[in-house]
């Protein structure tokens, strides 16, 4: 998986205080957990935008300015409510020999039999969750769709893999192919003209018959 470099400053304080400071020196705080100790760091908060406002996923390479350097996963951020500016950002340190659970990117590779048949690809689950060694992890989750018909479904447990494993349910739905609406009011339509002309046809009969 690809790394974005964010370089920081050790914090020695923590209190409100200074951490107001960084954020009006335009700083956002962060602690890095899953060491032997939690780190406590400020970054610029424009270093983090190749990494936070993107749907792709990244892995961080923090680099502290007394020459620490770790691998890590964001865990979690925290944005202004009115604003949107981060607030603060948790990081969890990747191990070698430590499996990592993270949200990766589906892309769905080729075109459906049954788009080209009239049908409507659905696309419901763009994420999914998987559980891997630091190594393993993918930047995406490439899945060929071409031989999906309309009425198909591509879920989780039909994906092979070895090197991750899902933290979905097995039934979970991926994408489908579905009949376009259009092609349903027609072959409604269709249905009901069929049924009009079959009537018509008895009442014509009738009458004869009367007659």
């Amino acid at each position: 998986m690809q790394s974005i470099t964010i370089k920081g400053s050790k914090r020695e304080s923590v209190g409100k205080k200074a951490t107001k400071a960084l954020r009006n020196a335009d700083k956002v705080p962060c602690v890095l957990y899953g060491g032997e100790q939690p780190i406590h760091f400020s970054a610029n908060e424009i270093s983090f935008k190749p990494l936070v406002y993107t749907p792709n996923v990244y892995t961080a390479t923090i680099e502290l300015d007394n020459g620490e350097s770790y691998n890590a996963i964001i865990q979690d951020i925290q944005f202004h409510p009115v604003s949107d500016r981060i607030l603060h950002v948790d990081f969890y340190q990747l191990h070698d020999d430590k499996p990592v659970t993270m949200n990766i990117p589906v892309k769905l590779e080729g075109i459906p039999v049954g788009v080209k048949n009239g049908g409507v690809l659905r696309f419901p689950n763009r994420k999914l969750s998987i559980t891997a060694l630091p190594k393993d992890l993918p930047d995406f989750i490439n899945l060929n769709i071409e031989k999906l018909k309309i009425g198909d479904k591509l879920l989780v447990g039909e994906v092979e893999t070895e090197k991750f494993k899902f933290n979905q349910a097995d039934s979970m739905v991926i994408a489908q192919v579905r009949m376009a609406r259009a092609a349903i009011t027609t072959a409604v339509d269709d249905d009901e003209e069929e049924e009009g002309e079959e009537t018509a046809a008895s009442e014509e009969s009738a009458e004869k018959t009367e007659d």
